[in-house]
């Protein structure tokens, strides 16, 4: 797996292409390049004590207190337990201006799983897989090339530290829940995300970046024969998805022929069911249900019209008792103008080449930013973490999950030029 996929990065790096626009001082981002020079070590050190003390989603009372001490010795006006667990950094520039936020998770995951690491996680049974002590160390360092600025600075950054994102319905939702949009009045949102992309790239898309999702619930009564209903019903269900076993194995995300950065992706278009199906059965009644995996919203609720339409014309019509979805929640939804402006200015600073095109529509992962994006415009970021020559395979939730720490100078870079030339410009 690592050769195919460093093999599919080497030419992705090599092929992709974003041609900039706009203007970006010289000087900026050479200083900012200079002062995340001047903390990277530091960085680090914040990076590797999260990734020792890692705290499942909910618990986060010490990742919270770093990251409180960290913005009060920057200088920020700090907002605590907002949504449990949840931290808002406030930076004034010394003019009136423009708000925007930038939000990083701080949640680790349940994992049993052997860490790849030196410094390894202590908190047994728990790690970060999926990279939010990356995530939390570029939102400090943001922070802290920026606070350095704050007499140049035209308007506020809201640095927005969220708890429980692993959790879908708890994190942004308690935030918001616990009056977050009360303490910071936004125009512009931005988060990031690790990936399996070569460090030194970012990517993202317009539109929707992860594939819209429902959990589909077929149910029956005074059914005699159980077997034969489920098998109708898991096949009339199977007829919808376009997909085949490729689109399943994570590895083709990044194929240079079919996966999300080719025009001709095949993750540009397509229903996919879920398997195995979860059957559930008592008090004379059928439970069947999956989840369902779409790039247009649009044909998740076409496809439930046609469910129901096909089983009443079966032999078990008069059992149906319901054909639903019982997730309805939204996806990851690029605000369009400001995807292309923010890429724009990251490719105009630190070339075309650091911007990787993105076709497809990625499946298997969501994000509760989505919440947020649905009250602030935003745009969210994959940014690459893996080094194949390192042996480093950046896949969230992968039990050899890994990011070389790179990343953390990249993306402290590469955000604080963006949301510097967003203030400003």
């Amino acid at each position: 797996m690592k050769k195919i996929l460093f093999f599919s990065l080497v030419i992705l790096a090599q092929t992709c292409s974003f041609e900039p626009k706009g203007d970006v001082e010289e000087l900026t981002v050479n200083l900012i390049a200079r002062e995340t020079d001047q903390i990277y070590e530091s960085l680090v050190e914040v990076r590797r004590d999260l990734h020792r003390y890692p705290e499942i989603s909910e618990q986060e009372k010490r990742t919270s207190t770093k990251i409180i001490s960290y913005l009060d010795s920057i200088g920020l006006d700090v907002k605590t337990n907002i949504g449990g667990y949840g931290v808002v950094g406030i930076l004034k520039g010394a003019q009136e201006g423009k708000h925007v936020a930038w939000r990083a998770d701080i949640d680790a995951l349940a994992s049993d799983s052997p860490d790849v690491v030196e410094f390894a996680s202590v908190n047994k049974g728990v790690r970060h897989i999926c990279g939010h002590d990356v995530h939390t160390t570029i939102g400090l360092g943001i922070a802290t090339v920026l606070a350095k600025h704050r007499d140049k600075i035209k308007g506020t950054i809201y640095f927005i530290f969220q708890p429980s994102e692993e959790i879908w319905n708890r994190g942004a939702q308690s935030m918001i829940a616990d009056g977050l949009f009360d303490l910071i009045d936004p125009s512009e949102m931005y988060a990031l995300h690790i990936s399996p992309f070569p460090v030194g790239q970012v990517a993202t898309k317009e539109n929707e970046l992860y594939s819209y999702f429902r959990k589909l619930k077929v149910q029956f009564n005074n059914i005699l024969v159980k077997d034969e209903v489920v098998k109708y019903t898991q096949d009339l269900i199977k007829g919808h998805s376009t997909v085949n076993e490729k689109f399943w194995d994570l590895k083709n995300f990044m194929d240079p022929e079919i996966g999300i950065a080719n025009p001709n992706s095949m993750y540009a278009d397509y229903i996919a069911v879920s398997e195995p199906f979860h059957v559930k059965s008592g008090n004379n009644v059928v439970d069947i249900s999956t989840m369902i995996y779409a790039t247009d919203s649009l044909e998740l609720d076409s496809m439930l019209v046609r469910l129901k339409e096909n089983i009443g014309r079966s032999a078990y019509a008069t059992k149906l008792l319901s054909v639903q979805y019982e997730k309805n929640d939204p996806t990851v939804y690029n605000d369009a103008k400001l995807t292309r402006e923010t890429l724009q200015t990251i490719a105009a600073a630190y070339g075309k080449n650091t911007v990787a095109p993105i076709y497809g529509i990625v499946h298997l992962f969501n994000d509760d930013f989505s919440f947020f994006q649905k009250k602030v415009p935003g745009v969210y970021y994959l940014l690459g973490g893996s080094n194949f020559e390192k042996g480093v395979i950046a896949m969230p939730h992968s039990a050899n999950f890994a990011v070389d720490e790179e990343a953390i100078r990249v993306g402290v870079q590469y955000f604080s030029t963006m949301l510097l030339s967003r203030l400003n410009n």
